[in-house]
């Protein structure tokens, strides 16, 4: 339900929940993993194993992985017109959702600013894609949100400032005041927002609330795989002069012709390079 440095908050089969450590020193834990646990004492307990993942999402750069979420079925990536959101980022998480298997959608939150208009119209791009962009006010009406939640086990991802944690406060508002009450309590009094936390809507819909992010990188999807997670390069994969085509700067390179004649968006094609480059020793 909740992951704290090396300590799991576990919800057991009959609601409650243990304060639980894993046996080694190292964990590879995600919120939404399931897992067997052993009871220590009252309250308290060891993870002893984790069951084979559905789906699992991660980020990663040459150094190390970080692990977002585990089994869930799709990513909300929740922006807005100010903070202004990073376009990148969001390139950046519907790749991740493409390679993963999961679904993938956008959420726009804090539609009654003036600078709205401007950013509905930017997610266009999206929409022409088949991404859903779901427009809302979490401060003051969530209905929009509600039916996308249903019979899914959702991971809210994106920046800080974007109103993640105001749409699970309007959701669940008990619910996130129970939890956070025991994020301190775990974690020592720290920033509850700096944790993945997993809240119950319903017993079929779930939603997870990620801290916020600046950056998702992808260091560990293969290039090939990267192109195939740009949905709009995929008609152009395999028609480039050069087998071996990267899709940065070679002759002849389809994917390269399709942007120049508009067929294909400079901004996602830049973020689809810049993952390129990364990967580049």
């Amino acid at each position: 339900m909740a992951s704290f440095g090396r300590r799991y908050l576990v919800e057991l089969a009959d609601a409650s929940t243990l304060d639980c450590v894993t046996r080694g020193r190292r964990s590879a834990l995600a919120c939404g993993d399931r897992v067997t646990v052993l009871r220590s004492s009252a309250g308290k307990g060891v993870i002893e194993s984790v069951g084979t993942r559905t789906t699992l999402l991660y980020r990663s750069d040459r150094a190390r992985q970080k692990l977002v979420a585990a089994n869930v079925t799709q990513i909300a990536i929740v922006v807005a017109p100010l903070p202004a959101y990073s376009a990148d980022l969001v390139n950046r998480c519907l790749a991740a959702a493409e390679h993963g298997g999961m679904a993938a959608f956008i959420v726009l939150n804090k539609v009654d600013l003036p600078q709205a208009a401007q950013a509905l119209e930017a997610l266009e791009l999206y929409r022409a894609l088949g991404y859903r962009v779901v427009a809302l006010s979490a401060k003051r009406d969530l209905a929009p949100l509600v039916p996308c939640l249903k019979g899914e086990t959702s991971v809210l991802v994106g920046q800080s400032g974007m109103g993640k944690s105001t749409i699970i406060n309007g959701l669940l508002p008990a619910a996130a005041v129970r939890v956070a009450e025991i994020s301190a309590a775990l974690d020592s009094g720290r920033h509850t927002t700096t944790h993945t936390r997993l809240f119950h809507l319903d017993a079929a819909s779930h939603v997870i609330d990620s801290p916020g992010m600046q950056v998702f990188g992808l260091h560990h999807v293969e290039e090939d795989a990267l192109a195939q997670a740009f949905v709009e390069l995929r008609p152009w994969l395999g028609q480039c002069r050069f087998r071996d085509c990267r899709h940065m700067s070679e002759p002849s390179c389809a994917v390269s012709a399709a942007c120049r004649d508009g067929k294909i968006s400079e901004q996602r094609l830049a973020s689809y390079r810049a993952l390129i480059r990364e990967r580049t020793p």
